[in-house]
Order: C-alpha cells, then sequence, then structure tokens
C-alpha cells in the first residue's frame, strides 16, 4: 500500500497516523537527516510488517524506527521483534510523556519533540545477512523513486509550467 495520497494538500501523508505519531516521526527524521541517513517512512517489509521508518546510513546500514506514543500503544503492539529480521539496528522513538523503562534496552532509544530528537540509547547491530541487504536496498530505492515521481506528478504542473 502507497503512503501517497494525492487528495491531501501534503501527497506523502496518508492520515493513517496520530497527530502524535507524526510529531515523533519529524523529529526523528529531521535527527537521522542531521546523521546523515536517507529516511524512508512507512516501508512494508518481506514479511508483510509496515516499518514507522527504515533508514539507510552513509555506511550502508539499515535501521528500524519503530514510533510508539503510549505505554498502550508499546503494550498492544507486539509484532516489533519481528523487525530485527529486516535491520542492523532496531530503535524506538518516542516522546517526554511516554516512560522511557518501557522499551527494550536492546534496542535504541530516541526522544523527540517534533523539532528534532535526541538518542538516549544506542542499539544493539544485528547484521543483515546479504541478501536480506539488497532485497530491502532495491525496495527502499525503487519505493523512494516511486513516491518522488508520485509526489512531482500530484502538483499537477507540466514541464511547459516550468520556468527555466
Amino acid at each position: 500500500m502507497t503512503i501517497l495520497n494525492v487528495v491531501n494538500d501534503n501527497p506523502l501523508i496518508d492520515g493513517r497516523q496520530s497527530p502524535r505519531a507524526m510529531m515523533v516521526r519529524k523529529g526523528a527524521q529531521i535527527l537521522l537527516h542531521d546523521m546523515k541517513h536517507a529516511v524512508l517512512p512507512e516501508l512494508v517489509l518481506p514479511n508483510g510488517r509496515r516499518a514507522d521508518l527504515i533508514t539507510v546510513s552513509d555506511k550502508g546500514e539499515i535501521w528500524i524506527v519503530e514510533i510508539k506514543t503510549s505505554i498502550e500503544d508499546f503494550r498492544i503492539d507486539r509484532k516489533w521483534p519481528e523487525y530485527r529480521t529486516y535491520c542492523d539496528r532496531l530503535i524506538f522513538a518516542t516522546h517526554r510523556d511516554v516512560p522511557l523503562e518501557i522499551f527494550p534496552e536492546d534496542c535504541g532509544l530516541m526522544v523527540s519533540d517534533g523539532y528534532g530528537a535526541h538518542l538516549l540509547r544506542d542499539a544493539s547491530q544485528h547484521k543483515l545477512a546479504p541478501a536480506t541487504r539488497k532485497a530491502l536496498m532495491l525496495d527502499f530505492s525503487r519505493t523512494a523513486a516511486h513516491r518522488l515521481m508520485m509526489a512531482e506528478w500530484s502538483t499537477g504542473k507540466s514541464f511547459d509550467d516550468i520556468e527555466t
């Protein structure tokens, strides 16, 4: 399922996430961008699960960031251990109103305020198998290119409308 919605003012937001989750996401994206990661939200993994954020570092490491906005959100959603198969590092992102002790010690942890985030704890590393890495990199690249094209098309402008 694509996250693009060409009916909204912003075609890159699909409306499934709460405002609080979008706030955490934005701050995490800012931090990850500053860390020289390419960041892609809402990527469907080969097992059918959807990663909130998946990133590729400048060294080729793949990280998955799972956003949790409440204790209940963390308690109900037990699918996050399945993400380990598809990343070198697994990180939780949250905000200041969620108690940090609920998150597993072997996962990374960042706190976001929507304007940035702070990485409080590094994640333990679980190196991906080469075939899995290749498949994820292809999917990441193709999905990002498709979304970029759809965002471009959603502007409604043709090349005739562009001044040179």
